[in-house]
């Protein structure tokens, strides 16, 4: 119920501002609780200029998996140079990796969605939480319109697993407002979004998709039934 409520003044607080001024709301009520996650996908990378532009006090965070793509590794590159800032980067732990890999092999992720689940929760899920730690105010680049499941979501809510407020602020965007914007601001992205990849995760994971395909047939392309979600943004 407290949750609620403050959810809900937070909402009345917020409704109506630019994404630069509710987020520095966010950091002015949450001073050094803020942090947003960027997977250097162009919805984030358009969230990351937002914060760097404007000098606002938030934690930019990544996850290094290990399984990245090198086109991954090249949009990190040139935004740190771009902007002078810092993004911090989390990895897995070592000893869960090579138990894993030791046991089950490189590509465990294939045999069946407990191992691919496993694996995430691996190399994603855990050094996430470490991430979160201590924190009160979580950013993510979902948008409504990238699949039904997020489409139920709402533009700031309280994830009761993880206990921590979330806003998206560019849940209402198309993706041609993205990319627009991208273009507009010159800003670094990466290079497979221009070969048919649209969201991009893991390597041996994620492939290029055909025009009007799902915005997540990319990811986990061998499962064919169930979400294609990590368990990053599921309730």
């Amino acid at each position: 119920m407290e949750n609620n409520l403050r959810l809900k003044e937070l909402k009345d607080q917020l409704k109506g501002k630019t994404i630069e001024e509710v987020l520095t709301l966010l950091c002015s009520a949450y001073p050094g609780k803020v942090i947003f996650t960027t997977s250097l996908g162009i919805e984030d990378q358009v969230i990351t200029h937002k914060i760097f532009t404007n000098n606002i006090d938030i934690r930019v965070i990544t996850l290094d998996t290990g399984r990245l793509f090198r086109e991954t590794y090249d949009v990190l590159s040139k935004t740190v140079k771009k902007y002078g800032k810092k993004i911090e980067v989390f990895f897995p732990a070592f000893e869960a990796v090579e138990k894993m890999v030791t046991e089950k092999g490189p590509y465990s992720f294939y045999n069946s969605v407990e191992d691919r689940k496993e694996c995430c929760k691996v190399r994603k899920m855990v050094p996430l939480n470490r991430a979160l730690e201590g924190m009160e105010v979580w950013i993510s680049g979902i948008r409504a319109g990238q699949s039904g499941d997020r489409n139920q979501l709402d533009w700031i809510e309280f994830d009761e697993h993880k206990k921590i407020i979330k806003y998206y602020p560019l849940f209402s965007w198309s993706l041609e407002d993205v990319e627009f914007f991208l273009k507009e601001n010159q800003i670094p992205y990466n290079t497979l979004h221009d070969k048919g990849y649209i969201s991009i995760g893991c390597e041996p994971c994620t492939k290029a998709v055909k025009k009007g395909e799902d915005f997540r047939a990319g990811r986990w392309w061998w499962e064919n039934d169930g979400p294609k979600e990590c368990g990053l943004h599921t309730k």
